[in-house]
């Protein structure tokens, strides 16, 4: 048997430098591009419909699957997140669950991102600001609705302790909530060694960027935290 690094070096001789993957499992169709010119980053925008990866030709097989799933993860979470309402409808929203469980409890701003890492969401107490990690645009709306309940309790109770845990006793949802993001969790963890570094979602109405390092980045591009 040959050694894996062996079978990983003929296996990249022979990948197609364009390869196109149908619609599947809830993902949309992808044209995958790889260019000997890119050298170190990846990207990734939307067209009509399919999602265009753009990689560095070479990659080991592992790393290419991860980079094309964290950036279609990021892109399909960016498109969610506008169909809810963008930032807007974040607030909105988030105004309801605090007047609904939370007294009313009010952030300076809630805003959806795409720099969250393995987070789901983050809370300044101190200035009263919320971020929302993108990929939670793409959960059900009662996994949502406790990610944002979970960030607004912060504003009362900065840490996790027993007086945090009890003003989120009254979302009927909380316990279905937890085990669905600790079984996603779970599933990207056994699905993925620790992310790689900077890909790039990018704005899809900018216009395609040369394969070359060090060439102008698209304007919007969201760069990977």
């Amino acid at each position: 048997m040959l050694p894996t690094a062996a079978v990983d070096a003929a296996r990249r001789a022979r990948v197609p430098a364009l390869e196109h993957r149908p619609a599947g499992a809830g993902r949309p169709a992808l044209e995958i591009h790889r260019s000997p010119r890119r050298t170190r980053r990846a990207e990734a925008h939307a067209r009509d419909g399919v999602i265009v990866v753009r990689l560095p030709a070479g990659m080991p097989t592992a790393d290419e699957e991860r980079a094309i799933g964290q950036l279609v993860r990021r892109l399909t979470g960016a498109k969610r997140a506008a169909d809810l309402g963008g930032d807007e409808g974040l607030e909105r929203r988030a105004a309801i669950l605090a007047d609904r469980y939370l007294h009313g409890a009010r952030p300076t701003s809630v805003r959806w991102s795409g720099r969250m890492g393995r987070r789901w969401g983050s809370c300044t107490p101190s200035d009263g600001t919320i971020r929302i990690s993108r990929d939670v645009a793409s959960m059900p709306g009662f996994v949502r609705d406790y990610v944002l309940l979970h960030e607004l309790a912060h504003l009362r109770v900065a840490d996790h302790s027993p007086a945090f845990h009890a003003l989120l006793a009254a979302y009927p949802d909380r316990d279905r909530a937890r085990g669905y993001l600790e079984g996603f969790a779970a599933g990207r963890l056994a699905a993925a060694t620790p992310e790689l570094p900077p890909q790039d979602v990018v704005d899809p109405a900018a216009p395609p960027q040369d394969d070359q390092d060090g060439e102008a980045r698209r304007s919007g591009a969201a760069r990977r935290g």
